[in-house]
């Protein structure tokens, strides 16, 4: 993700493991209660919002980690929405995979 966002920096291999699980486990536990939270925001936006809620749990994840750095909010935006996309290619190409 640091490659394609000059706004997140990652100090090495390990810390990027770090960040990985500690957003898997922000996304697992946290993410749906403020889904929950602000749907009526959600629905307004059309669904939009969780562009902003994606970016804010990313920001997080950057702000509680020494070695993962995220400079700004819209820094967290775009970090988001690219892993949102990286991971859905990664899974659609699992899924062609195993239906072969």
């Amino acid at each position: 993700m640091a490659n394609f966002v000059p706004g997140i920096h990652v100090e090495g291999f390990t810390a990027a493991l770090v960040a990985a699980f500690l957003l898997g486990l922000v996304n697992t536990l946290i993410r749906p209660l403020l889904l929950l939270l602000t749907l009526p925001v959600t629905l307004i936006t059309l669904g939009l919002f969780i562009f902003v809620l994606n970016g804010l749990l990313f920001w997080l994840v950057g702000s509680v980690l020494r070695d993962f750095i995220v400079d700004s909010f819209w820094h967290g935006v775009l970090g988001a929405l690219l892993y949102s996309l990286f991971t859905w290619a990664l899974t659609s190409a699992a899924a062609q995979l195993l239906r072969k």
